[in-house]
């Protein structure tokens, strides 16, 4: 029986109980008690193995626990469960099934999966299904974290306009009643306030600026309650309720008709953070049934809790829809890659530091595709904050995960966040028994890994990363040399090529009533944002101390930077509050402007237009600094050529200095009271300092609240109302939710697989294209495919929003694929979301020109380079191509998530024979392509491609198993799950 036989064969694949686990499996007999706890159970993987089970890594171990337990002789197989255990051996040589326990999904990706079941059970119940059993088979958890926009900061709460443009003071006041909040508010009345918020003490050494400070905003550390004048938060948060009703509305109906969807409301935090603080078990415990905890997400960052034990990491929303349905992830059983910690880090180095130089030697050593797995001496010295700050930067160096396996610093973590001591202690008594504790003083056996690399922590120095991409990394006391030598390098990725004569223009600027002078290098962005950092006490802390010494120094910040400080949870606004430090980066302009992803994905307020004009005029390269986890070019702002990522207290300290083209070791960061200069030193805070506040602040109070919060929801939230149906009632006029039309020929059997005849090139692109060239992000350009579809739909600019808020409308995300302002087509010549419509001749968008093909009936193929698809996983990368018409990708490489994502949506993944390209085959991307598909096809099976020129190469096929052909044949995954239902 073939595997697509398999899955059909069952049906629905019922939700697993722990009361039915074991039950037919062959695998019953190592079901056990746990010790001192008779009414646990659990199976006892370790007892399976002997000594093969000993030298598996940890990672493998978790994967061998689940086949066991989700053994089933259809879709996981024991055959499946002896490959996992024979890991060593048949590692990279077998396809094996994953079942995670849980889902996490995120907003921007978590719509369109809510949004294709919904449209699922409209085609099932046409098809004569019933609708009603379309739901998620695997728990869901879903954050609502990426609507947040930044239309208010500190330096701009008086009049600025939003990513769309308009007047968002006036479309608040609209919005929302709370135009000003009273000076002082008295306390609410809340459980635990231990005294009035106006008592707040801003600092134990307040300094000479204690007046100022001592009025500025900040919280009430018993029970996060805003103080004077919330203005940025109250303000946007107002805006994104009010811009983005329909998707909530949406969402709380998907919480109540889709079982086992849980939806995490706005304002908590974002989906990766409150996976670790909230979400996260270590270990599951349903009915008395212990196992592992496990998760995939539709976020690339999903590997964060990999630091804390917990076997997790992100795939495709297609892929996850899948899994959410009860089919397994298939992979290829991986290599897993030992890397060994030794060293101590230097003082000066932060977490980010660490993250930045393993990425940078984990991307030299080649573990695209692999589990790297830690261990070591120098392990032990790492906070779980600073191992999940380092899984955080899993999809930066191309692992599936980065896995650190619990050990007593991860139960002394989870003992001080106010995890149930009971369930502590059960847990440890479970892990041990199946040997995923690891222990290295009594460790008699080590794991055996497919090889080990060896990072000496005392090796990393302080670094950023820029200015175009993640993994280029530069030593802060490099940085003002590698700047000038990017100045001086070819266009590409380091370089700008700015002529000599022009490297030390000036360009002076009005602003607020001074002049400022702006030169290449110069600081127009400065954001703290969440992603890597904020889940670290330790650098979030510093960045706080770093900015007390620096107000009270006397340093500032030049106005018009756009600052901003977006913490990923409350808990980081609690710490920086109760620990003094928050006034002080409010008076930096470091102010709270609420909780989500903001500026790393691009939702930041445009510059002041003086300062916009300025650069434009003057050809300046400006830069922004932020401390997350992406930085690629035109992402922040489509005139900020320079994106540099830092560890946070590095972005305030390039935040003072107003530039990147300054030397630390020798230059003073400006100059404080009596005109002193006051260089990085005299204000960086030691980690004696971090240590005694981190201490007294990041207590376990904070996780509990934290944890009531979201428990709780918010007044909006909880207000807001929903449909009861069981079909959703779709709004024809809706501009963010509409029925997607991969259904629309949903049919209990498929067609043949078609051959593809005539093809024209949409596109043809070089090397290292990602997901945000493809995907549609950030906010909708005025003159886009996708604003002249909203127009038409009588809505303004300002009513825009960004694409991410309109993942739901597939008519929107499909004009918007392929709109990256930074798209270079071959066939333009020059950055640009336009191509050619051969045919006529005319240079057009690209839906556009899609638009004309799909009419003339035409299909259409992309060309490509090398590692096509990098970047973070997403489903409209898929999506919107397959509705544009695209039929195949033919590239030189794909990135390995992106490849499965094009199978999954049913466009062919096709790579040219290794040294072959378009220009070694002499192809000019004007060509029309016949590619013909056999009645069966096989893994990476060769296939000819015929051009209108009469030229023939082969390709390869890039499916790497029964199950990707199976799905590509039925149409992508989404066609084949649907189908399921009408068995």
């Amino acid at each position: 029986m073939s595997s697509l036989q398999r899955c059909l064969a069952i049906g629905l694949r019922p939700k697993r109980y722990p009361a039915e686990f074991g039950r037919g499996s062959p695998y019953q007999p190592v079901i056990e008690t746990l010790g001192n706890y008779p009414q646990k159970r659990f199976y006892n993987v370790a007892k399976l193995g002997g000594t093969k089970y000993d030298i598996l890594p940890y990672s493998i171990r978790v994967f061998f626990e689940s086949s066991v337990r989700n053994c089933d002789g259809l879709l996981v197989k024991e055959t499946d469960a002896m490959n996992i255990l024979d890991w060593k051996t048949k590692q990279n040589n077998v396809e094996v099934p994953f079942c995670p326990a849980r889902v996490v999904l995120q907003d921007f990706t978590g719509i369109p999966a809510m949004v294709d079941f919904a449209a699922m059970r409209e085609a099932v119940r046409n098809a004569g299904g019933d609708p009603a059993k379309v739901n998620p088979a695997c728990p869901t958890d879903l954050t609502v974290d990426h609507s947040l926009q930044i239309d208010f900061s500190k330096c701009a709460i008086q009049n600025a306009p939003n990513p769309g443009g308009g007047d968002t003071q006036k479309a608040a006041a609209k919005l929302s009643p709370l135009r000003a909040a009273p000076r002082k508010p008295p306390c609410r009345g809340q459980m635990g306030c231990k005294g009035p918020c106006g008592a707040a003490d801003p600092g134990r050494n307040s300094g000479q600026f204690s007046a100022q400070i001592e009025n500025m905003p900040i919280l009430c550390p018993f029970h996060l309650q805003p103080v004077p004048e919330p203005e940025t938060v109250l303000r946007n948060q107002e805006m994104e309720f009010g811009r983005n009703k329909e998707r909530l509305q949406f969402f709380k109906w998907s919480s109540k008709v889709f079982k086992t969807v849980s939806i995490i409301p706005p304002e908590t935090g974002m989906a990766h953070q409150v996976n670790l603080e909230y979400l996260s078990r270590v270990v599951f415990e349903v009915k008395d049934f212990l196992y592992p905890d496990s998760v995939v997400g539709t976020d690339s960052h999903t590997t964060m809790v990999n630091g804390l034990g917990i076997l997790g990491w992100g795939v495709g929303g297609i892929e996850t829809e899948a899994v959410m349905l009860g089919m397994p992830l298939t992979l290829t059983l991986p290599e897993v890659v030992g890397c060994e910690l030794t060293g101590t880090a230097s003082l000066l180095a932060t977490s980010i530091d660490i993250v930045l130089g393993i990425t940078k030697q984990l991307r030299q050593a080649d573990v695209t595709g692999k589990l790297v797995e830690f261990f070591g001496t120098g392990v032990a010295q790492l906070s779980v904050a600073d191992r999940t700050t380092i899984a955080n930067m899993c999809p930066e160096y191309g692992a599936i995960l980065s896995f650190f396996p619990v050990d007593n610093v991860t139960l002394k973590h989870l003992k001080h966040t106010g995890f149930d001591k009971a369930k502590l202690e059960v847990m440890e008594a479970y892990l041990k028994a199946v040997k995923l504790f690891r222990n290295d003083e009594s460790s008699s056996t080590e794991p055996e890994y497919s090889q080990i690399v060896q990072i000496n922590l005392s090796s990393i120095v302080p670094c950023v990363s820029g200015p175009k991409r993640s993994q280029d990394r530069v030593a802060v006391n490099n940085m003002k040399s590698d700047f000038q030598a990017c100045l001086n390098e070819k266009s590409g990725v380091k370089g700008f090529q700015i002529a000599v004569e022009k490297q030390n223009d000036i360009v002076p600027v009005q602003y607020e009533g001074n002049e400022y002078k702006l030169s290449h290098g110069c600081i127009v962005i400065a954001a703290v944002i969440s992603c890597t950092n904020n889940c670290n006490p330790s650098v979030m802390l510093a960045a706080g101390l770093l900015a007390k010494k620096a107000v009270e120094a006397g340093l500032v910040v030049k106005p018009y930077i756009r600052t901003s400080l977006s913490p990923g949870s409350g808990m980081v606004t609690h710490y920086l509050s109760s620990s003094g430090v928050l006034p002080y980066l409010n008076k930096l302009g470091f102010e709270v402007v609420g909780y989500g992803c903001s500026t790393c994905v691009g939702n930041t307020a445009p510059l002041p237009e003086a300062i916009r004009n300025a650069i434009k005029q003057g050809d300046i390269i400006a830069c922004g600094i932020l401390s997350g986890t992406k930085n690629f070019e035109g992402r922040l702002c489509d005139c900020v050529r320079a994106n540099y990522l830092a560890s946070p207290p590095l972005v305030v300290a390039y935040a003072i200095a107003g530039t990147v083209r300054i030397d630390f070791e020798t230059e003073p960061l400006g100059t404080g009271f009596n005109g002193k200069s006051v260089y990085l030193r005299d204000i960086w805070p030691t980690r004696r300092e971090l240590h005694e506040v981190e201490e007294e602040c990041v207590i376990s109070s904070m996780f509990k609240e934290l944890k009531e919060k979201m428990e709780k929801g918010n007044k909006r939230w909880n207000s807001l109302e929903a449909p009861l149906s069981t079909l959703f009632p779709w709004d024809l006029k809706s501009t963010y939710i509409r029925c997607p039309s991969f259904f629309d020929k949903l049919a209990k059997e498929p067609a043949p697989v078609q051959a593809i005849e005539n093809a024209h090139v949409l596109l043809y692109l070089g090397d290292s294209v990602t997901t945000d060239h493809i995907s549609p992000a950030g906010s909708i350009a005025r003159s886009s495919a996708a604003a002249k579809y909203l127009t038409n739909r009588g809505l303004t600019p300002r009513e825009f929003n960004s694409y991410g808020a309109r993942r739901g409308n597939d008519a929107v995300m499909t004009r918007g694929t392929f709109a990256n302002i930074k798209l270079l087509n071959k066939f333009i010549g020059k950055p640009a979301p336009k191509t050619i419509h051969f045919p006529s001749g005319q240079t057009l968008d690209v839906f556009e020109a899609a638009e004309l093909y799909q009419k003339e009936g035409i299909p259409v193929i992309i060309l490509a380079g090398k590692k096509y698809g990098l970047g973070s996983s997403r489903d409209w990368a898929a999506k919107g191509p397959f509705l544009l018409g695209v039929k195949a990708v033919l590239a030189e490489s794909f990135e390995k998530a992106h490849r499965s994502q094009l199978i999954g949506i049913g466009i062919a993944p096709l790579q040219f024979l290794p040294g072959e390209n378009p220009s070694t085959l002499n192809l000019t991307g004007k060509e029309q392509f016949s590619i013909l598909f056999p009645q069966e096809l096989s893994p990476r099976m060769t296939l000819d491609i015929k051009t209108s020129t009469g030229k023939v190469f082969s390709t390869i096929a890039l499916f790497e198993n029964d199950v990707e052909i199976a799905l590509y044949k039925y149409g992508g995954s989404l066609n084949f799950v649907a189908r399921r239902f009408l068995q």
